[in-house]
């Protein structure tokens, strides 16, 4: 009894994992979709030549001697062993070539949305481009696209080798120092989905994740304008203060908040950081308590990031900031 228990535990578990927001198994974009289809075909494919060779095995274990001699014909040993494999792996390769070749090539005249991602340890810097390459703006650890419309990553690192893979929307591709790759995204789909990077990046790696927010192309364009925008006016008087404490302290030395005098590049663009979906690159939701904490002591939350700890800061001080922060959306 108990055993079966543990056996459907584990059967559910495993189901578990073929849906979610980061499950290569639950496609919503094209790409993904036809990775997906081309992991089917393998995989059933493979499994039933699996069952062929087995069952030829059994047969060749169990039938008679004068029944099974044929096995080891010249004839069988041709086909069987030299034609058929030749045949069906050079079916598969050119299959997969041939999918791989839809995935990486662009549709003459497809009207793309630009965006360039920067890995650093351990966050994502992600710029929106207009049609000539300029930065129309900057934000940090989420990516929004639009439902049914190609987005062209230019996928570059700051520091280290990372890889970029949102496993429902498309494949992984390494982020090389020195060396841009272009990775093109197409959401079927509105959701929010999960990415990741895989390729280990120092003690952070593990928590180096991210958010893909595809909206429908009303809603897309919508946040398209917003997000391009200053940051919204504190509207009352302790928000007030928190920008000023903010700006007092030389926050924007390495933080941005465009309409305002921090500027910083160092560090993530914090004019929306209040509408995000995560705070630390994955870690935690975007509370003003969260906020709070990452600025008296981001050390002990991420251990190994580049923001130094604030706790000499009085609780008030970081509050206040913390709640100013929160407002921006």
């Amino acid at each position: 009894m108990r055993r079966g228990l543990f056996s459907l535990q584990g059967t559910v578990l495993l189901l578990a994992g073929c849906a979610g927001p980061q499950s290569a198994l639950d496609p919503q974009g094209s790409a993904a979709i036809a990775i997906d289809r081309l992991n089917g075909i393998m995989t059933v494919g493979g499994a039933l030549i699996l069952l062929l060779v087995l069952a030829l095995t059994a047969y060749a274990l169990l039938a008679a001697p004068e029944t099974r001699g044929w096995l080891g014909s010249r004839r069988t040993i041709l086909w069987g062993g030299i034609a058929f494999p030749t045949v069906t792996v050079t079916a598969l390769l050119i299959y997969g070539l041939l999918v791989a070749r839809g995935i990486v090539t662009p549709a003459v005249g497809e009207d793309v949305q630009r965006v360039e991602v920067v890995g650093e340890q351990f966050w994502w810097r992600v710029r929106y481009l207009d049609d000539d390459g300029r930065v129309l703006f900057e934000t940090a650890n989420e990516l929004h696209l639009p439902v049914g419309r190609t987005v062209e990553l230019a996928l570059t690192s700051a520091d280290v080798i990372h890889s970029f893979w949102v496993p429902a929307l498309a494949g992984k591709l390494d982020m090389i120092p020195g060396r841009t790759n272009i990775l093109r995204l197409r959401a079927e789909r509105a959701g929010v989905y999960r990415g990741q990077c895989t390729e280990f990046c120092g003690v952070q790696h593990a928590r180096m994740a991210f958010h893909a927010v595809a909206l429908e192309a009303e809603a897309y364009d919508a946040w398209l304008r917003e997000a391009s925008g200053p940051a919204v006016e504190p509207a009352t008087s302790g928000l007030r203060e928190g920008r000023e404490r903010f700006l007092q302290l030389g926050c924007g030395a390495c933080h941005a908040v465009r309409g305002t005098g921090a500027a910083g590049v160092l560090g993530p663009d914090l004019t929306r950081i209040g509408s995000r979906q995560s705070l630390g690159a994955g870690m935690m939701p975007v509370t003003a308590e969260n906020l709070a904490a990452w600025i008296a002591d981001s050390q002990h939350l991420k251990p190994g990031n580049l923001m130094p700890p604030f706790d000499m800061l009085p609780d008030g001080e970081a509050q206040a900031i913390a709640r100013y922060l929160e407002s921006l959306k």
